[in-house]
């Protein structure tokens, strides 16, 4: 008979169902370990069933910025010291031998740096055996009484499987069975008692719902992953003393269906559980391990334990394994025991192991950047190229993350002091990986056929064997080889002896006779109860099928009814998946709109505050204009009122002026005309000119026969301060019977700082020439301040003003006999002091013009 092939573990592509668009995210658990020392450091703390703490310790207290930092993270579970292995696999392990059996991928490695425990989570230890153990122990007492005669399947060299017939399989057997020495390690032999504490698990694990119409079988295999190169830990070299062989590494390849395999990896059939932790224990002695600083045994490679489940159907009668291609499945179960990052400075690796801890790192670092990358890829929505190829790690469980099984990681962290860095690089790792996602396995195909076979044939059989055994017939194997004829003519009589040895014998025949009839009449009994049995029998059979082909309709009714539904239900989901992808279209738009909107917003709330300071300034700059155009407007309007008065009071004097200039003219006419012509007219005198004038005059005439009076000195208001008095040496000194005098007071010919420090009131004399040609002097007077600087300033206060004028207000003439002038000119003789000086000074308190006063000049103007 022909075998069927398939190649796996690849599910068939005919036949996927509607979740291959869901998706998973990474399962990451944190275990950590307790500490060697029961006083030692710790940085870590677990503070619920799923956030784990980690803070510096007391020589990183400070951290790259300058402060103390506590950081957490989160993950699906989070395992402390006291956890038991037990409670471990319930949770990681075990839906992954669920799901194995159920014909679904899975993968499962552990993670972390040096000395945190990953073997130990892996193996276990004795007396407490870890996940591997526990996932075989698992496995073969679920599908236990449904295990597939050894070599009906078998594995081929591209990453397939093919069903052999039995006689194939008996044929192997039987080669296997002459060998002296077997390759595989049988069941019977007595177990290694350096393994036997680790896989003695009293738990009897067990998969609820097994497939009862499968046959199955277990394949394991051992590689390891040394200086990224792939070795086979079960490989069989011969011993060559003179010359040994060193191990080969294998090659990677790719099968049809894409999936990666190592080709020409040695796969070994097992039946229970100590027959494959046993091949297990002898691969494991071939590991590459050393001692370190951190660890006396730490691994120096990864190593990939892979357990293959084979399973096809039985046939309609439950006797045979189908041979049907799309109807064999095998699937993967990969357990990794990754080395750990180590730092070469801690580790004190040199050499060899220098070398090792450098692959180890580059592997891991390949690891983490194809996270990144799917990370990003899945988050962002890009299309880079995830570099599985640079990394025989990656490469080889490049499928995982593409879709064909569910991922999980176990994070293993010591939580000593020393280990603080590394530990935080592997939290950020890990908590990484959780945001990568994985699609969702298939399910796996139904076969068709009507369930419960292997029972009924069971049954059946049992029934046969049960009914012989009450007809008298043989039991055991004496029936099996036994015919029915002979075990008809055991149940006849025996025949009498039939020679006749006298002509007279008148017994012979009669017995002969006899029998014969007793056995015709048992024959008759026989074929009439034969006969009633096989009638009884087919009313049985009857029965039998019209139940069956009740149960049948009933189970395909059902079915019917369940895939209506199903149907309905998908339907629902692709309704549910497309109004879910419009709304989030839609909220995808709304966002959008919302962020233009609140950009729109910000630059409108910007563009407002802008107008709103300008607005303010421009206000302000407005209040300010008006003060000032309203300042300058009053003192505008001052000025021209006085300047109206002035020229109102100067346009009096002025035609008062002329008008007595008229009336002595008209007096002296007078004079001339009423005195006699002999008499010589005499003018009048100059003073008594002077005298009439003045009491025509507006303004009462100064006494110039008075005596001077001596002025007092006027008294300082500020007689009790320090003064500085600022005398430059270019002044002129005055006969002046004023002086300035300030009691106490510094007098200095150039102001400076060391003067100014130690006063608090500040003069200076300044002289200039008056618009008359006398001298003026002022006094400028100020405070003295000191700044936020240290310095000192001094802020003008107040002028006064010392000036010499001449009593009587007019101009002084040459001689006195000069010659009179003529009558056209007498008018400009008479001028008055205020025509004479037009020079007015104006004092303005703390003026911001500098030393505080203003000039205001208005120009002589000439009489016509």
């Amino acid at each position: 008979m022909k075998a069927a092939r398939s190649k796996t573990p690849r599910k068939p592509v005919l036949k996927k169902s509607s979740n291959t668009n869901l998706k998973d995210p990474v399962g990451v658990y944190c275990r950590v370990r307790p500490l060697s020392v029961q006083d030692q450091e710790c940085c870590i703390e677990v503070i619920s069933e799923t956030t784990v703490q980690i803070h510096p310790p007391d020589g990183y207290r400070i951290f790259r910025n300058g402060e103390y930092r506590e950081t957490q993270y989160t993950f699906k579970e989070v395992f402390g010291t006291l956890v038991t292995q037990k409670a471990l696999f319930d949770v990681v392990a075990r839906p992954l031998v669920e799901d194995l059996i159920r014909g679904k991928n899975g993968l499962l490695f552990t993670y972390g740096v040096t000395g945190s425990g990953k073997t130990h989570t892996m193996t276990g230890s004795p007396g407490d055996g870890g996940l591997l153990p526990r996932c075989l122990d698992m496995i073969f007492n679920s599908i236990g009484p449904f295990q597939a005669k050894r070599f009906v399947f078998k594995l081929d060299d591209k990453n397939g499987v093919d069903v052999q017939c039995e006689v194939d399989a008996l044929l192997e057997r039987q080669k296997r069975d002459a060998m002296p020495i077997p390759k595989t390690p049988s069941g019977k032999r007595q177990i290694d008692p350096e393994f036997a504490d680790m896989i003695s698990v009293r738990d009897h694990y067990k998969v609820e719902e097994v497939e009862e119409d499968n046959v199955y079988s277990v394949f394991v295999s051992y590689i390891e992953i040394y200086n990224n190169y792939i070795y086979d830990l079960l490989e069989e070299v011969p011993f060559d003393p003179i010359k040994p062989k060193p191990p080969q590494s294998k090659v990677l390849r790719e099968d049809q269906n894409h999936n990666m395999y190592v080709i020409g990896c040695t796969e070994v059939e097992v039946k229970s559980t100590e027959e494959a932790f046993e091949v297990f224990w002898r691969g494991q002695k071939k590991r590459r391990i050393a001692n370190t600083q951190l660890n006396r045994e730490s691994s120096r490679s990864h190593s990939v334990f892979m357990i293959k489940l084979a399973q096809a159907p039985l046939d309609a009668d439950g006797d045979n394994v189908l041979q049907e291609r799309e109807q064999i499945t095998l699937s993967q179960l990969s357990l990794v025991d990754l080395a750990g990052s180590e730092r070469t400075n801690r580790t004190k690796a040199e050499g060899n192991r220098l070398r090792e801890a450098g692959n180890i790192n580059q592997s891991l670092m390949t690891l983490r950047t194809c996270i990144e990358v799917l990370r990003e890829n899945q988050m962002y929505g890009t299309n880079k190229m995830v570099p599985y190829r640079d990394s025989k790690l990656t490469h080889l469980f490049k499928n995982y993350f593409d879709g064909e099984g569910k991922v999980r990681m176990v994070v293993c962290v010591n939580p000593k002091a020393e280990d603080y860095e590394e530990s935080l690089q592997v939290m950020r790792f890990a908590e990484m990986t959780q945001e990568v996602e994985v699609a969702r396995p298939v399910d796996k195909p139904l076969c068709g056929l009507t369930p419960g076979r292997r029972f009924r044939n069971q049954a059946f059989k049992d029934e046969l064997s049960r009914r012989l055994e009450i007809r008298g017939g043989p039991i055991g194997g004496e029936t099996e080889e036994q015919s029915v004829t002979e075990m008809l003519l055991q149940n006849f009589p025996p025949l009498p002896s039939c020679e006749l040895l006298d002509v007279n014998d008148d017994q012979t025949l009669p017995r002969l006779i006899e029998v014969l009839e007793k056995r015709h009449r048992m024959r008759q009994m026989l074929s009439e109860e034969f006969t009633k049995n096989v009638l009884a029998f087919k009313t049985m059979l009857q029965e039998f099928d019209s139940s069956i082909v009740s149960k049948e309709n009933y189970a395909q009714g059902k079915l019917t009814e369940k895939e209506k539904m199903i149907a309905g239900q998908k339907m629902e989901i692709e309704r549910l998946e497309k109004k879910t992808k419009t709304l989030e279209y839609k909220i995808e738009i709304l966002e959008k709109t919302t962020t233009i909107y609140e950009e729109d917003k910000r630059n409108l709330q910007q563009e407002l505050e802008s107008k709103s300071q300008k607005l303010q300034r421009q206000a302000s700059d407005k209040r300010r204009l008006e003060a000032r155009l309203q300042g300058m407007v009053t003192e505008t309007t001052m000025k021209w009122e006085k300047e109206c008065e002035r020229r109102v009071a100067a346009k009096q004097l002025e035609m008062q002026n002329k008008l007595w200039v008229k009336d002595e003219k008209l007096k002296q006419l007078k004079a001339i005309v009423t005195e006699p012509k002999n008499e010589k007219p005499e003018r009048p005198s100059r003073e008594k000119d002077r005298e009439k004038t003045f009491q025509r005059s507006v303004s009462p005439p100064p006494a110039p026969t008075a005596p001077p009076v001596r002025l007092r000195h006027r008294r300082s208001r500020s007689a009790g301060e320090r003064w500085v008095d600022h005398k430059p040496p270019s002044n002129v000194p005055t006969e002046t019977v004023m002086q300035p005098h300030v009691p106490h007071a510094i007098t200095v010919a150039a102001a400076n700082e060391k003067a100014l420090a130690k006063c608090d009131k500040y003069m200076l004399t300044h002289q200039e020439l008056a618009s008359d040609g006398e001298i003026e002097t002022k006094l400028i007077k100020g405070d003295v301040y000191r700044t936020r600087g240290g310095g000192q300033a001094v802020q003008f206060t107040d002028i006064e003003t010392l000036k010499q004028e001449s009593p009587t207000g007019r101009k002084r003439r040459s001689s006195t006999s000069s010659p009179a002038p003529p009558e056209d000119a007498a008018e400009s003789e008479w001028t008055d002091v205020e025509t004479r000086c037009s020079v007015a000074v104006e004092m303005r308190a703390g003026s911001s013009l500098g030393p505080g006063y203003q000039h205001h000049a208005q120009p002589k103007r000439r009489k016509p």
